[in-house]
């Protein structure tokens, strides 16, 4: 049975360092909690799946539909999923409508009308643009992609709220606007995926 192959995304000390300065915050946090080792999927179709899994759901229940989707499919692979049926897709604890887009997606790519490989050589604009043309792939799903599989360094998302609960908890805030946000993204530049993960973990540590 083949799970999904994942590694750590790779930052550097030096890195660390570095967005130490540019926001004592965040900095002081990164000291005291030390490195965090975020796991990612380095195939661009598997994480592609992993994110529309992950779309308005908690970690936990998405981590769940994962682990049954590979425990019934064996392979996670365009060519694959476009052989099953949306009710089978459905059947690992989706809903029906995810169930669709993914099997959409699934022989979209199968068929060659979408080459995900070219992905790797855009820029993240760029990346954006292309994905959002996908039925059920979003701004929020294009971004987890760039930092979740891509490994691109500065990505901050607005439409992520634990990325948005870690900023207020981080700065003593009660609600956080766009341009609050925008602000920080912009600090943190251009080491804004690493934020992230920070941001994450302080979101979900009490």
């Amino acid at each position: 049975m083949g799970a999904v192959k994942t590694k750590l995304f790779e930052y550097s000390q030096d890195e660390m360092d570095y967005l130490k300065t540019l926001d004592p915050q965040l900095g002081g946090m990164i000291t005291r909690i030390g490195r965090i080792e975020r796991v990612i999927i380095p195939d661009l179709f598997a994480a592609l799946i992993h994110a529309i899994v992950g779309q308005l759901i908690s970690v936990k229940a998405a981590e769940t539909v994962w682990d049954r989707m590979q425990n019934r499919f064996e392979e996670i692979s365009a060519y694959n999923l476009a052989q099953q049926t949306a009710d089978d897709i459905q059947a690992c604890g989706l809903t029906m409508r995810k169930a669709n887009y993914i099997h959409a997606i699934s022989s979209t790519i199968a068929e060659g009308d979408f080459l995900l490989e070219e992905l790797r050589d855009l820029p993240d604009r760029e990346v954006i643009q292309k994905l959002t043309k996908l039925e059920g792939v979003g701004q929020w799903t294009a971004e987890m992609l760039l930092i979740n599989c891509l490994e691109r360094k500065d990505v901050v998302s607005w439409g992520d709220i634990a990325i948005r609960r870690g900023m207020m908890k981080l700065y003593g805030l009660d609600t956080i606007t766009k341009q609050q946000f925008e602000m920080y993204r912009q600090r943190y530049s251009p080491l804004g995926s690493i934020a992230s993960i920070y941001l994450w973990h302080i979101s979900f540590v009490d």
